[in-house]
């Protein structure tokens, strides 16, 4: 017994099998991580609040805060440290990753939080959250995209340049792309500009912080062979192309998966590094009408069932 709770230790504190200078990275779309106050900003905030339509009341907020903490736990014991970086779509503000963090079993690591809010419609941003004693923050900035000279109502491009504790530095970027809704055609635009912005920031960090590796991390709405993706060649690798020819995906729709979430990378750290697809078990549900398992959402239309995201977590090592 004494054994296995020195290795339940070791599994908390991050050092298990782990080989010191690894690096691991998540990513993870929280699909709609709203609080549960209307605090009047908008028709998302009033549907997403315990009076609201959806009832989305404290002990639901709360549970879901549970089960994502204990997704990072079961990522620690998989790969032998808790996530250095933890990207994030989809989150109304920084109070939902405080309460995140300062409610569940996250509060015992030392995890940090940056954030900007963003002119997104449906007030949904995207953000990081790193370990202080693993990186400090040198910088962070938010870059919006612009469609004929306009700057879109949508989620920034989050950057944060990081400096590990012997003095390795990285810049991430963190990317929610806009999505599909309305048809493939008519919202292309706004995908094009969203990845015209993201390029013109690899390429003004490959000026100012030249030999800074680059990792872009995101739910991007499209798949690796999207055409949008093309103006990246030369620039990063992508790290979901092997896993989308070989049928991978990180959301499950009408019975097929489809891989919109991905990790890309500097060609400098590209051969060190890999990207996983992680189903976790608690976080699975079977599907009757597709009959498969597929992501356990919270919402199923306007039916509560419980679950954290209809996307599953994407892993990088970085060796």
């Amino acid at each position: 017994m004494k054994r296995v709770w020195m290795i339940l230790i070791l599994i908390c504190s991050g050092f298990l099998c782990a080989a010191q200078d690894e690096k691991l990275a998540v990513f993870w779309n929280l699909e709609n991580f709203f609080d549960y106050v209307d605090g009047g900003e908008g028709e998302s905030d009033r549907e997403w609040s315990s009076t609201g339509s959806r009832r989305w009341t404290k002990t639901r907020f709360y549970t879901k805060c549970d089960a994502i903490a204990k997704t990072m736990f079961w990522i620690g014991e998989k790969y032998g440290r808790m996530p250095d970086v933890i990207g994030v779509a989809e989150v109304e503000n920084s109070g939902v990753l405080y309460k995140l963090l300062s409610s569940s079993l996250l509060r015992k690591y030392d995890y940090k939080v940056v954030h900007y809010d963003s002119h997104d419609r449906r007030g949904i941003d995207v953000a990081l959250l790193y370990r202080s004693s693993v990186y400090r923050k040198v910088s962070s900035s938010v870059t919006v995209p612009e469609y004929d000279a306009q700057k879109l109502s949508t989620r920034d491009i989050l950057q944060v340049c990081l400096e590990s504790v012997d003095g390795e530095r990285i810049n991430v970027l963190v990317n929610h792309h806009p999505s599909k809704y309305g048809g493939s055609q008519a919202s292309e635009s706004r995908r094009d500009a969203a990845m015209t912005a993201m390029r013109n920031l690899c390429d003004s960090l490959a000026v100012a912080d030249s030999g800074i590796p680059v990792i872009a991390m995101g739910d991007f709405n499209d798949t690796p062979d999207g055409e949008q993706f093309r103006m990246l060649d030369g620039v990063l690798v992508n790290k979901a192309d092997s896993l989308f020819r070989a049928g991978q995906g990180t959301i499950r729709f009408e019975g097929k998966w489809n891989l919109i979430d991905m990790f890309m990378v500097s060609g400098s750290i590209s051969e060190k590094s890999a990207m996983e697809i992680l189903q976790v078990p608690f976080l699975m549900t079977y599907e009757k009408k597709y009959p498969g398992l597929k992501p356990l959402r919270t919402y199923s239309g306007p039916r509560y069932i419980g679950g954290v995201s209809d996307h599953c977590p994407i892993v990088l090592t970085v060796y």
